[in-house]
């Protein structure tokens, strides 16, 4: 059985070499511009959300090198969504990863296009000829990308959380808000890492019976029960992240985390720790953990990697 840090590994070799050579491929001007963008997309990263893309997708038999060019845009839309949640008309953070944000190192104006120029640049990896994914499907990961970034999504869900601060959110609230905030693109990446594996038969075959099969007008009920499953272990696992993050925040080191310790408190937003104080906080990130993990029991493929996962995210140290 692979294990999560060495998963983790080969996860981010991959998905960090097929983002540089995009990024490399690009014109030299706007210098600025580009190195903004490479600072900000290859500048150290968990890469969780490519790791759910691959972990996902392989379990139900991608191909390593498709997979490369969904998860590298899932964390195109990641990354650009850093960029502008640090930026001084939103949280206005000086330090992430350990090192200065992009608005502090390139300025203000840069950052915020950097930020734009990422989002564009996930569709671009989605739509890229080398991946053999059929434009069907590649369509229909748009439209999944899409939507978990948008407005019922994660910007929708930093709307929310700007309109929050200074307010006391009961818990449903604050669950919904997160959904969208941080949950919407987890689960998103497991989403997208089951589509391209699924969906590969159509690139093989090219016929019409296979591509409908593919798009899910022909699917099986055990295969559409999987998807369900794994929406639901996405969505736990988002929240469940989120929790543990706020965790972090409370009780976490600066030098480890990245980023500074007690921001949330002084924004004045509401957390689960400020809701339900620090040791509630953790058993409830361990509970949507085990709720996570459960989910997976009815699934057909090795999820194995998901599992250690749903783990992992409520007992890292960043």
């Amino acid at each position: 059985m692979q294990q999560l840090s060495e998963f983790f590994t080969l996860v981010q070799q991959r998905v960090n070499a097929c983002m540089q050579y995009k990024l490399d491929s690009l014109p030299d001007e706007p210098q600025e511009l580009k190195e903004a963008m490479k600072y900000a997309l290859l500048l150290g990263g968990k890469r969780a959300r490519p790791y759910l893309v691959y972990a996902t997708g392989i379990a139900y038999g991608a191909s390593r090198r498709d997979l490369d060019y969904v998860a590298a845009a899932v964390e195109c839309i990641h990354a650009y969504s850093l960029i502008h949640d640090d930026m001084p008309e939103m949280d206005n953070d000086m330090l992430r990863r350990g090192q200065p944000t992009v608005h502090a190192k390139f300025g203000a104006a840069t950052a915020l296009l950097a930020g734009d120029t990422l989002q564009a640049l996930a569709f671009d990896f989605l739509t890229d000829d080398k991946c053999r994914i059929v434009d069907e499907v590649k369509a229909k990961l748009c439209g999944v990308l899409a939507r978990a970034a948008g407005f019922c999504g994660m910007c929708g869900g930093q709307a929310l959380d700007l309109k929050a601060e200074h307010q006391h959110l009961e818990q449903d609230a604050l669950e919904h808000l997160h959904r969208l905030k941080t949950g919407a693109l987890i689960t998103s990446a497991v989403q997208m890492g089951y589509m391209a594996a699924r969906y590969e038969d159509a690139y093989r075959n090219q016929q019409s019976d296979a591509v409908a099969h593919a798009l899910g007008f022909v699917e099986s009920p055990q295969l559409n029960h999987d998807l369900e499953l794994l929406t639901v272990y996405g969505q736990k696992v988002g929240l469940a992240f989120q929790v543990w993050d706020d965790v972090l925040d409370v009780d976490g080191d600066t030098a480890v985390i990245g980023k500074t310790v007690g921001s949330d408190e002084a924004h004045e937003k509401s957390t689960y720790v400020s809701l339900m104080g620090l040791e509630k906080a953790k058993a409830y990130a361990q509970q949507l953990s085990n709720e996570a993990c459960e989910a997976l029991q009815g699934i057909s493929a090795n999820t194995s990697l998901l599992e250690q996962f749903a783990r992992f995210c409520v007992n890292r140290d960043h």
